[in-house]
């Protein structure tokens, strides 16, 4: 079980790079634009009740606060659409990483054995795509921020607003 463990979470660090590769190169095509509005789940009632909280807190409070600096609210002159496209970046990485590490679980699955493949499947869940779901709930916060950033400004340009 240590084994299956330790596979799981190296197969899991390595997709990071996978999901950063292939997302430079998605970056450059017209299709990334379509998918940089992923939006899994939007309820905060199912967020909660698979415990995107906990994992927030998780990444809050322990070593992998250090792991992503651009995804950091500095202060109030905090340029957010940058923000939200690293955000984003990190999201498509993780799901890229997510979707890699998944076959390799379903090859394990088959060739050695189910409790190998399952093994990699719930690490990869907690360091991919849960990561992944954790970005999706944090551009829709930046998202209402940015739209009362724009809705400030064009208040303040003697405009009115929508």
């Amino acid at each position: 079980m240590i084994k299956y463990l330790t596979f799981g979470i190296s197969i899991s660090v390595i997709s990071w790079i996978v999901g950063m590769i292939l997302n430079s190169i998605l970056l450059k095509t017209e299709y990334y634009k379509k998918i940089s509005n992923l939006n899994f789940i939007e309820s905060k009632t199912l967020n909660k009740n698979i415990g995107i909280e906990y994992f927030k807190w998780i990444i809050k409070n322990t070593f992998f606060k250090f792991f992503n600096q651009k995804i950091k609210l500095e202060n109030k002159k905090t340029e957010l659409t940058e923000v939200r496209r690293e955000m984003t970046i990190a999201e498509i990485s993780h799901l890229i990483g997510f979707i890699f590490v998944t076959f390799i679980a379903i090859y394990k699955s088959v060739s050695h054995n189910y409790l190998f493949g399952l093994t990699i499947m719930v690490v990869n869940i907690l360091m991919n795509l849960y990561p992944s779901l954790l970005q999706q709930e944090n551009k829709r916060r930046i998202d209402k921020l940015i739209k009362r950033q724009v809705k400030t400004v064009v208040n303040n340009d003697g405009c009115t607003s929508p």
